[in-house]
């Protein structure tokens, strides 16, 4: 048994044995994996050495480099005035009213939450630049939300502000981090839920009430605005045309008068006992055309013109 036991121990199996431990340490040192979704900052003696991309990487063993893997795919989100805690298959809300809680530019209280969804763009900056990454990133959101919200009414916030407190807060973030040199880009500042406090609850839904009401009239009215405002223009421009027909017929009838009597008027300068002697018989026929069986002109004949005797003295007072 001694004899077996010195064999194990013997100078030639200790050596090997220290080998194979320092050859799995060589390998262990020496070797690591990047993940898809992950870069690998490398340091060697504590200052940086370069930035490994995915798949199986080598490095010198024993401490002389370190690698610290960022994800740079994902994108990450952080909550505020709430946290979502998940155990197993299910979630739980909770608020944190000491983030959420805040003041208006109209000196009201309300409670706002929030979240951001960010990515990482420089995994060298994300690593040697800020100690307290996350910590970093909550109290500038934090900040910035504190800030925006200040300077809006409670009415504003709650309704046509919304979007433009997220896409402001989400420049005024990225700009802060730029800054910082954080290595990171805000890609969206989403405002969750938006409420008053508790005790002012109901109060608030009164208002909120109003308002619906207030924009249902509106809309009642553009409505009916939109359904009379078409057709008093369509009446409008009816009688506009009807107008200026009436006008054109008007001025049409003038010209053709007009042109009439310039005829007339030549005729008469060439002949002006014949043109007279027809105006006159227009006129008596113009004059006698309603009385029934009067005939003035009788203008079925082709080659003369007979006339009625008007003269009452010769017919012996006949007409």
């Amino acid at each position: 048994m001694a004899a077996k036991l010195g064999k194990w121990f013997s100078p030639a199996m200790v050596l090997l044995a220290l080998v194979v431990i320092l050859v799995i340490i060589l390998l262990g040192t020496s070797v690591y994996i990047v993940d898809q979704t992950e870069e690998a900052v490398v340091t060697r003696f504590g200052r940086y050495h370069t930035t490994e991309g995915p798949g199986l990487q080598f490095k010198v063993p024993f401490g002389v480099d370190r690698q610290y893997t960022v994800n740079v795919k994902t994108v990450q989100t952080e909550q505020f005035g709430f946290r979502t805690i998940t155990s197993g298959i299910s979630s739980t809300y909770a608020n944190q009213t000491s983030e959420s809680t805040m003041l208006t530019g109209d000196l009201n209280i309300i409670e706002v939450e929030w979240i951001i969804q960010y990515r990482i763009i420089d995994p060298k900056a994300w690593v040697f630049n800020v100690m307290e990454q996350r910590r970093t990133i909550q109290d500038v959101s934090r900040s910035v939300i504190n800030m925006l919200v200040g300077d809006r009414t409670i009415m504003d916030i709650m309704g046509p502000e919304r979007s433009a407190i997220e896409s402001a807060g989400t420049e005024m973030m990225n700009e802060t981090f730029r800054g910082y040199g954080l290595g990171i880009d805000v890609i969206a500042v989403k405002l969750q839920n938006i409420d008053p406090p508790a005790g002012v609850q109901e109060a608030f839904d009164d208002v909120n009430k109003a308002e619906q009401d207030m924009n249902r009239l509106i809309n009642e009215g553009q409505q009916v605005y939109n359904a009379e405002i078409p057709k008093t223009r369509g009446e409008r421009e009816q009688i506009v045309q009807e107008a200026q027909g009436y006008k054109t017929e008007r001025i049409n009838k003038a010209n053709g008068d007009v042109a009439r009597f310039n005829a007339v008027y030549d005729e008469y300068r060439q002949a002006p006992e014949v043109t007279r002697q027809r105006l006159y018989y227009e006129m008596v026929e113009e004059v006698f055309k309603d009385e029934e069986g009067t005939v003035i002109l009788d203008r079925n004949f082709d080659n003369f013109l007979p006339l009625r005797n008007l003269d009452s003295r010769r017919t012996g007072g006949q007409q």
